[in-house]
């Protein structure tokens, strides 16, 4: 064993144990958030800027030449799940760009030709083409739901440009095949949405009532989150996207394979398959009132080989984990930035 392999080997428990002491540290913050109702707006106009195959619209705060944290949301959320959140980042010395995903928000296709993708790994090329756009070389990911699996796929597949990771949820990592094989009744129910959306009456069910949808989405999968009404309104505009409900049922058919990916991500998809280790710096944050489709902390500890940590959210957190405790959730950021 050389030197440099010394070296490594001990800038790896290093990092590892920083990062037990960190959570050691937190315990009573991280096991008991308080509440937010998620009410708040950023406090600058959003920002614009052709990236890939999109013209993407974005949140953007703190100073120019600062280290960058790039928040990916969910769905049917919007970029303000991590207003409060963003807010104590660039307060803590942090550049934080939240953008919007490709179908929603102010987000729109260069061109009419584009195919309005939804497969998984479109949304991680996006988030990697925003970054060349930006000229940012390497970020902190961190995310939830889509955002969660789109931080992941970055962090697996190209983790020279992500310095570290939080993702709500943990290993979100999917393919086709794996998708195929059925699940017990009680968790296909939990489901239902990505059956109803394999109907053409619920493509047009979506689209008639999307304001609808999203508001039972937000009460079942936070059952427990008092959110404010006007936190709703405000997100539930962002799903007004010419492009949305085509990117969402394209999304939800394609991972059961009932719609074909482009050929061009082919490979990318081929890899993901795989189940690919992430290795970079990582906290995996779970709410202990989660009401969407979650995968158990053991079925994916493994997946994460670098530093790692898992924290459990007490206080009635359900799916909108940055939103609902968004302390809890830059706690976690700025962790994994200590490391």
């Amino acid at each position: 064993m050389n030197t440099k392999t010394i070296d490594q080997g001990r800038r790896r428990l290093l990092a590892a144990a920083t990062l037990g002491v960190a959570a050691a540290q937190l315990g009573a913050e991280r096991t008991q958030a308080a509440p937010s109702q998620g009410a708040g707006e950023f406090p600058q106009p959003l920002r614009r800027i052709k990236a890939g195959v999109l013209e993407v619209s974005y949140a953007e705060m703190g100073k120019p030449d600062a280290p960058v944290v790039i928040l990916l949301h969910g769905w049917p959320y919007d970029i303000h799940s991590y207003v409060e959140a963003s807010a104590e980042l660039a307060a803590a010395g942090h550049r934080v760009i939240v953008p919007y995903l490709r179908g929603y928000g102010a987000t729109r296709f260069l061109s009419d030709a584009t195919v309005r993708n939804g497969q998984q790994s479109v949304f991680a090329v996006d988030a990697i083409a925003l970054m060349d756009a930006l000229s940012i070389r390497q970020a902190i990911f961190g995310g939830f739901d889509w955002g969660a699996r789109t931080a992941d796929i970055v962090a697996a597949l190209w983790p020279e440009r992500c310095k570290g990771l939080v993702s709500v949820s943990g290993y979100l990592i999917g393919s086709q095949e794996a998708n195929k094989a059925p699940l017990p009744p009680q968790a296909e129910l939990a489901w239902w949405y990505q059956f109803y959306f394999a109907t053409n009456r619920g493509r047009a069910g979506y689209d008639r009532y999307c304001k609808d949808f999203a508001r039972l989405i937000w009460k079942t999968a936070s059952p427990r989150w008092a959110f404010d009404e006007a936190a709703f309104e405000r997100s539930a505009r962002a799903l007004e996207n010419p492009d949305h409900v085509n990117i969402t049922v394209n999304n939800y058919r394609w991972r059961l394979g009932l719609a074909e990916g482009e050929r061009q991500y082919s490979a990318l998809e081929q890899r993901l398959a795989q189940a690919p280790v992430i290795h970079v710096p990582t906290i995996t944050l779970e709410g202990d009132a989660n009401g969407a489709p979650h995968p158990e902390p053991a079925a994916y500890a493994k997946k994460f080989a670098g530093p790692y940590a898992h924290r459990l959210v007490r206080g009635g957190v359900g799916h909108n984990l940055p939103q609902e405790a968004p302390r809890a959730f830059a706690r976690a950021i700025l962790d994994v930035a200590a490391l």
